[in-house]
């Protein structure tokens, strides 16, 4: 094999853009030099590992599983990196935390804080995305930790506690289903409903719900926060689907009702997981322990 991690963070740069020219500028590479990368890495297993077409590249399953080493390899190779800086000041290390809405907006935002105000040398990759593709990228070797709804397959990945995080139904307080003493999910399903950015990992798993029983939300507006989506249902907007963590957050007297869901999806607990916990790098080892109290 006559190739470098250049050439595996380019190769990955080019899969995640869709084409060539775009990640050659990801890797800081002019397109002539990246160009010629690719197709040394090709040469020297003589199989192609991209597909190439007028709208980009796709990757071959040769690609595929080039891909999958690649991560791997780069994501040991970091955490190398991380582990070696605790002999040499100054080096930063980096740990990739995954996250669903409810952890991403309500548990992590001081947690996270308090972390890196006292490991100054350590800097956090933090994104939001649907637990069910957080347990797929740790599969995958392309995050150190994630943090997912219990409610989804972990299998073969290690997982503790995390927090309780039960789902509840909000109202307005003039709203006719106000006053019903038991509401199921489906019985709601008629109304309508002020939801989350349809990128929210909530909100997909809110469509998912719905189509369970056979039926829609039916949005009538999308905001970017709980505190929003909750101050629309005060006014009047609709019914919304909130954390119970973001309802007690409120200060004061509520301008809403909320009813607890009694579908078993709604019960979630959250859960911290890795590939494995014990072979984490120095500072995602850090992290885990802090997130764990």
């Amino acid at each position: 094999m006559h190739f470098d991690l250049t050439d595996l963070r380019l190769y990955l740069n080019v899969l995640d853009a869709g084409n060539i020219t775009a990640g050659a500028v990801r890797s800081h590479l002019s397109l002539a030099a990246a160009s010629a990368r690719i197709r040394a890495m090709e040469a020297s297993f003589g199989i192609e590992f991209l597909l190439r077409g007028r709208r980009g590249v796709t990757p071959t399953p040769a690609g595929k599983a080039l891909a999958q080493h690649a991560r791997l390899l780069l994501q040991q190779a970091e955490h190398l990196q991380q582990d070696l800086a605790e002999y040499a000041k100054g080096v930063k290390g980096q740990v990739r935390l995954l996250c669903n809405t409810t952890a991403f907006s309500e548990y992590l935002p001081e947690l996270l804080a308090d972390f890196l105000r006292e490991h100054p040398n350590l800097d956090i990759q933090l994104q939001e995305l649907p637990s069910a593709r957080i347990t797929h990228a740790l599969r995958q070797g392309a995050a150190d930790l994630g943090i997912v709804s219990g409610a989804v397959e972990t299998d073969e990945l290690h997982t503790r506690p995390f927090r309780d995080d039960p789902l509840v139904l909000i109202l307005p307080r003039d709203h006719p289903l106000a006053a019903t003493e038991s509401l199921s999910f489906g019985a709601t399903l008629h109304h309508d409903y002020v939801g989350l950015n349809a990128n929210s990992a909530l909100a997909a798993y809110l469509e998912e719900q719905a189509q369970h029983v056979g039926s829609r939300l039916k949005i009538r507006i999308r905001a970017e926060s709980f505190e929003s989506v909750m101050r629309m249902v005060a006014r009047g907007a609709g019914l919304a689907i909130v954390p119970l963590a973001a309802v007690e957050r409120w200060p004061g007297e509520r301008p809403f009702r909320s009813h607890a869901l009694q579908e078993p999806w709604a019960q979630r607990k959250l859960l911290l997981c890795a590939r494995d916990f014990a072979a984490l790098p120095v500072y995602a080892k850090e992290l885990l322990k802090a997130l764990s109290h």
